[in-house]
């Protein structure tokens, strides 16, 4: 499978990158640092000799690097099976309530340019005979409205309806969309955050996530008991929800 990598250079994207180079797909790396990209590819090279790994700068604040960037990504590999965006920006809710420039900046590229880079994207993957896949990293912040995640919450909970959406229209004509919804993973993105029950370390969430691929899985929740934990709190009184913390 040729498979365009948007995030792979740190974090879920990485451990996923390392995991799908190793069985053998190969694999075109976006993102903002050309320094990353180089070493990132160079990593995944050394892991299986003669891999090839490509890589082009993509910035995901920056929609006019999306087009390019995928262009460069088909002209080295020649097609597109497969794109995975797992990139994104985190903010606590407390920080993005002092600070809404961030806010702004975190809802903008989580929902919005994103919505766009998949939009781009999807063109390539319907092009081509038997259609292709997108892979996209949303949240279980976005299940349901709580008060630590609130903001960020809310680009995710968008970005997930967008997804579901395009799952349903193009499926039966080739698009395979999987939304991932990671809980806690322990990640750079969530460096200094007191880790919850069910955290859960890449390797294993990538495991998760490329079996989902595999299984043509339109959701997936990683780590596995998140699926369950969400189901209840999707399912709790709102009167619950307001005295409760979490």
């Amino acid at each position: 499978m040729q498979t365009v990598i948007i995030g792979a250079t740190k974090g879920m994207g990485r451990a996923l990158a390392r995991k799908m180079i190793a069985r053998g797909d190969r694999l075109f790396l976006l993102g903002r640092d050309t320094d990353e990209l180089q070493r990132s590819a160079a990593d995944l090279d050394a892991r299986r000799p003669g891999a090839r790994t490509g890589y082009a700068t993509c910035d995901l604040a920056d929609v006019s690097t999306f087009g390019p960037a995928l262009e460069a990504a088909y002209t080295g590999m020649g097609r597109i099976d497969c794109v995975v965006i797992t990139a994104g920006l985190f903010g606590t809710q407390d920080a993005l309530e002092e600070d809404l420039d961030r806010a702004w900046q975190v809802m903008t590229v989580n929902y919005a340019n994103t919505v766009v880079l998949c939009e781009k994207a999807r063109r390539y993957l319907m092009a081509n005979d038997g259609g292709g896949r997108l892979v996209v990293f949303s949240s279980v912040a976005g299940d349901r409205g709580r008060k630590p995640v609130g903001i960020y919450g809310s680009s995710k909970a968008g970005l997930s309806h967008y997804l579901e959406s395009l799952d349903h229209k193009y499926r039966a004509q080739g698009l395979v969309t999987l939304t991932v919804k990671p809980g806690f993973v322990k990640t750079g993105m969530t460096e200094g955050l007191k880790p919850p029950p069910f955290a859960g370390e890449p390797d294993e969430v990538a495991d998760r996530v490329i079996a989902a691929i595999d299984a043509n899985k339109p959701v997936v929740y990683a780590p596995f008991m998140w699926g369950w934990v969400m189901l209840v709190i999707r399912n709790l009184p709102r009167f619950v929800m307001r005295r409760v913390g979490f």
